[in-house]
């Protein structure tokens, strides 16, 4: 995780953005106390809101959290991929 300042983020922007967008980098840009911007790669954004959409509904947890204590239990089991 990165932070700087606005006027650090101006002079230095497009190495700040292929920080985030090559090195999977977050950067927070502060501009102020307790005030700042958080930029993150489009990649990590499509990937939070997967997230959360597949944690948005409880069937959904439910199923997850069972597939996560048979993996942990080394209760797996092998499925074929249906094309």
């Amino acid at each position: 995780m990165l932070s700087t300042t606005l006027s650090d983020f101006r002079k230095e922007t497009k190495q700040y953005l292929d920080k985030v967008t090559n090195e999977h980098e977050t950067l927070i840009i502060n501009r102020g106390k307790d005030i700042g911007v958080v930029i993150i790669s489009l990649e990590e954004y499509n990937s939070l809101n997967a997230t959360l959409h597949e944690m948005s509904s409880k069937k959904n947890m439910e199923v997850l959290d069972a597939s996560i204590k048979q993996f942990k239990d080394g209760k797996m089991r092998e499925r074929k991929l249906i094309e």
